[in-house]
């Protein structure tokens, strides 16, 4: 059960590792996290690639989130998952930790200390709807405003990987109050962060970037937020698929009212 530091030498590893439990291979997605996290392994016992992973995202001095959690499926069930996240939590040390869970992995992070705190589900579909005219394309110009909003909504500092918002990404769009931002996966594009100061804003948010990706888009929101649920729902993005949000040693910082859409599961 040796554990090492990965490095973008694993990346193809890391996505033959997700194919084997049915992920995409999302191999941008892995190399973002790569850049702006601390991504740790196992080496498969057999000599075949990777037996298991996870990252460790560091905010600001006081949060972390844990994401890209996967163990090799001929090797379930002999704690390298288990090892592997309690030497994540040593190197989170005391700060609070959060993740987002599958009804799978939730038994053994409960085991560990955390608690769900919320209910996300992941939405895709063809949006169908009329641009707001409240929304404008953002430049670089405008980082420094978003990251100011940014760090009062999630009361933590996130500014590694929103400063690649523009160059990782497809759109970013900001609004009065508000901003957004879409970045394409392997098989549709993705809608989030978005922040904004109502759910008015957010929804003008969310209704532009989709239109301005055009085809299968996807959005992560919270269900707490029925309006904004029934609204998408309402506009063609159906088949929900539900995740737990879990947080360890704490509470989540700032002010979830004004969160919509997570940059992206792993990120929070």
């Amino acid at each position: 059960m040796t554990i090492r530091r990965l490095t973008p030498d694993d990346l193809d590893r890391c996505a033959v590792l997700a194919a084997d439990r049915g992920w995409l291979p999302e191999r941008r997605k892995w190399r973002l996290l790569f850049d702006v996290g601390e991504p740790y392994g196992i080496d498969a016992p057999d000599g075949d690639g990777l037996a298991a992973t996870n990252i460790l995202t560091r905010y600001g001095a006081d949060h972390g989130v844990i994401s890209m959690v996967l163990t090799a499926s001929r090797f379930d069930r002999r704690g390298l998952g288990r090892r592997l996240m309690e030497h994540v939590l040593e190197q989170a040390g005391d700060r609070t930790v959060s993740l987002y869970a599958t009804e799978f992995g939730r038994p053994l992070y409960e085991r560990l200390g955390f608690r769900v705190v919320g209910r996300t589900a992941k939405h895709t579909g063809v949006f169908r709807g009329e641009r707001s005219g409240r929304t404008r394309p953002a430049t670089e110009a405008d980082l420094g405003a978003i990251l100011e909003l940014d760090a009062e909504v999630f009361g933590t500092d996130r500014s590694a990987p929103l400063r690649r918002m523009f160059s990782f990404g497809e759109q970013v769009r900001v609004a009065d109050g508000g901003f957004g931002h879409a970045w394409r996966n392997d098989d549709n594009v993705v809608i989030g962060p978005v922040v904004a100061r109502d759910e008015e804003t957010a929804r003008a948010l969310l209704g532009d970037l989709a239109l301005e990706a055009g085809g299968e888009v996807r959005m992560d929101l919270d269900l707490a937020k029925e309006g904004l649920v029934a609204w998408a729902r309402g506009h063609g993005m159906g088949e929900p698929w539900e995740v737990a949000q879990m947080v360890r040693h704490g509470d989540l910082p700032g002010d979830r009212s004004r969160q919509f859409t997570p940059y992206m599961q792993a990120l929070g």
